[in-house]
């Protein structure tokens, strides 16, 4: 479900009306947040560290309500959820995009997250799902330990989907970090909503 936010009588008016216009209206930042707490608990679940990540990374998105903002027909809408696009690896080092459901309940999410992965997998191309645009794109380099990162983009898009890119997962001083980069649409988001969004994670992580 979705309704239509007021902009005449929303207090960023203004930096809404000035940063839709731009060429090139996503920014983005990259932090190294600490996993030690995340990876140890995903292991002592049993689960995938990837697939416990990316539900605290889908909970924190959840849980603010700028980054449930989209801009559609130049209106803005609140979602009441967001779900997610995955790229999602194949055996041949291609990758396809995926459809996943956000639940607030690990167990459900992780179940439907593995299927989604299995059904990706058994299939050829890009585009494998239909995409609303209640989602976040989510991807991970697991092979990277990345200090930064931009995104290809199309200036005639309409996206404004914030996006989440993970890196390599590095040990050091008995401490695991991790590179998190995301990128959001300036019109709907700015940086004090970014700082909440990694506080609010590295909480969830530290669970």
């Amino acid at each position: 479900m979705k309704h239509n936010l007021d902009i005449e009588t929303w207090n960023r008016k203004e930096h809404f009306n000035f940063f839709k216009q731009f060429d090139e209206p996503y920014y983005g930042v990259t932090v190294n947040l600490d996993c030690t707490k995340a990876y140890l608990r995903s292991k002592e679940l049993g689960v995938s560290f990837y697939n416990y990540y990316f539900h605290k990374s889908l909970t924190a998105i959840n849980q603010l309500e700028n980054f449930r903002y989209r801009i559609e027909n130049n209106q803005v809408v609140i979602y009441d959820q967001i779900n997610a696009s995955a790229t999602i690896l194949r055996e041949d080092h291609t990758f396809g995009f995926s459809s996943v459901k956000y639940s607030i309940n690990f167990e459900e999410f992780n179940q439907d997250l593995l299927q989604e992965i299995a059904r990706v997998k058994q299939t050829t191309g890009l585009f494998t799902a239909d995409l609303m645009n209640n989602i976040i794109h989510f991807s991970a380099l697991p092979w990277i330990n990345f200090t930064s990162l931009s995104h290809a983009s199309s200036l005639k898009s309409e996206d404004s989907c914030p996006k989440i890119s993970i890196g390599k997962l590095v040990q050091e001083n008995g401490r695991r970090h991790m590179p998190f980069s995301l990128h959001v649409h300036h019109a709907l988001v700015d940086g004090y909503h970014v700082g909440l969004f990694f506080e609010k994670l590295q909480l969830l992580l530290n669970e």
